[in-house]
């Protein structure tokens, strides 16, 4: 696949021009190509905030509560990534038997320089030239590529939680999501959990699956880590439909190891990094971030899980 933070800018790699098209007047969609318009709604007013959901495919649909004290000086834009929630959904199922063509179609379509390419035409939309951008968790991870890509559009940076993508084989092995998950685990349930898993990365019959089928997949994956994880009444937070294709996309765009950490070192621009003292992912895993940027602060949020906010 092609590597997401190279030429993006140059329109390498992408399915329609950096530039959006002309809007259809909806107030509450983007159109950021002629045939895929973008959910959002927003809290505040003053300076354009964008905040990046994670997943990959888990929008928000309510605001992050921890910046309602700040709405008086920005307002913040929510959005549901192509592929997921109330976004348009490109891809039902692929009738081609060419895997290789299929993960082409599905890169250019669903990867993550389509993901990028839409901050870039959601910035322009709002009609900033410098963007603050909020990401959580694998939101963090696209903020950061973006700004990787496009350093002189960015303003500042907030990752919460960043997902632990920035290097694969990771570095932080301990922190990989789902052998976290399968730990926390009752014993009696591993070896439905260990089937799930399989069946989840048998990408020998990935392109046999439907949107709807990779959907339930998700949100089956949903209730195994909210089983293992402790979050506070306080902290949750309401979730619109995960993406489904769009998951597999972004996994796919990724190759099989990269390091993107160079990449990182040249984005000048002020960066805060934010992680839960009770988060599943360990706080090594989102120091790889803060250690990386050269511009970044780090702050642990005691009594905090991964949705600090």
């Amino acid at each position: 696949m092609a590597d997401p933070t190279a030429a993006l800018p140059a329109g390498q790699n992408l399915r329609g021009p950096l530039m959006p098209p002309a809007q259809s007047g909806d107030p509450d969609f983007w159109l950021v190509e002629p045939d895929i318009q973008l959910y959002h709604f927003s809290q505040g007013e003053g300076r354009n905030v964008l905040v990046i959901h994670g997943g990959p495919g888990m929008p928000f649909r309510e605001p992050m509560r921890g910046l309602e004290p700040l709405t008086g000086t920005y307002r913040f834009h929510y959005y549901d990534q192509r592929g997921c929630g109330q976004s348009t959904r490109p891809i039902d199922r692929f009738e081609s038997q060419n895997t290789y063509e299929n993960m082409n179609r599905l890169d250019q379509t669903l990867g993550i320089g389509a993901q990028l390419a839409d901050i870039e035409r959601i910035r322009q939309l709002l009609g900033e030239d410098k963007l603050i951008l909020i990401g959580h968790s694998w939101g963090g991870f696209l903020a950061s590529l973006y700004a990787a890509e496009f350093p002189e559009h960015v303003a500042a940076l907030v990752l919460v939680s960043p997902a632990n993508m920035l290097v694969i084989p990771s570095p932080e092995p301990e922190s990989d999501l789902f052998a976290s998950v399968r730990a926390k685990l009752p014993e009696s349930q591993r070896a439905e959990y260990d089937a799930f898993i399989k069946d989840y990365f048998d990408f020998n019959t990935l392109f046999t699956k439907t949107e709807a089928e990779l959907v339930a997949r998700d949100a089956k994956f949903g209730e195994y880590y909210i089983s293992v994880v402790d979050i506070p009444a306080d902290e949750a937070i309401e979730q619109g439909e995960p993406g489904g294709w769009m998951t597999w996309g972004m996994y796919i765009s990724l190759g099989q190891m990269h390091d993107y950490r160079a990449a990182l070192e040249k984005v000048t621009s002020p960066v805060l990094v934010l992680h839960g003292a009770d988060d599943l992912q360990s706080e090594a895993a989102s120091r790889l971030y803060s250690d990386t940027f050269p511009n970044a602060q780090f702050v642990v949020i005691e009594n905090a899980s991964h949705f600090g906010f």
